[in-house]
């Protein structure tokens, strides 16, 4: 019973203390850490050298590749692409990886919930 009166152990009751130690919810979250944190770290890192590049190695970010393109543009627009394939790749990684455990926990708790 809670403070109000009400039974927690009635119908549609669920423990999700429970299912936040079980084995396949832990396992969802490292399976997305797996992912994210190595993701960051590498975004972290390029964005970070593009800004002290820009800062500490001017010259080398003012050389001309092309006609008026130079590699700080070429760095500057790389951190758009890379955020994009970063995207893209959690996007696909979640959708085969994450998203079809996530269903199956989400299934059991609405089961539960439903007294079934």
């Amino acid at each position: 019973m809670t403070e109000n009166g009400t039974d927690t152990s009635a119908r549609g009751s669920v423990d999700y203390i429970a299912v936040e130690e079980s084995p396949r919810f832990r396992g969802l979250k490292r399976s997305h850490r797996s992912f994210v944190l190595p993701m960051a770290a590498v975004f972290l890192i390029w964005y970070f050298a593009y800004v002290l590049l820009a800062g500490w190695a001017p010259d080398f970010m003012a050389q001309r590749v092309w006609g008026d393109i130079t590699v700080g543009l070429l760095f500057g627009l790389g951190q758009f692409v890379t955020t994009f394939v970063i995207t893209m790749s959690y996007v696909a990684y979640a959708n085969r990886k994450l998203d079809p455990v996530a269903e199956e926990i989400r299934s059991d708790l609405e089961k539960q919930e439903a007294g079934a």
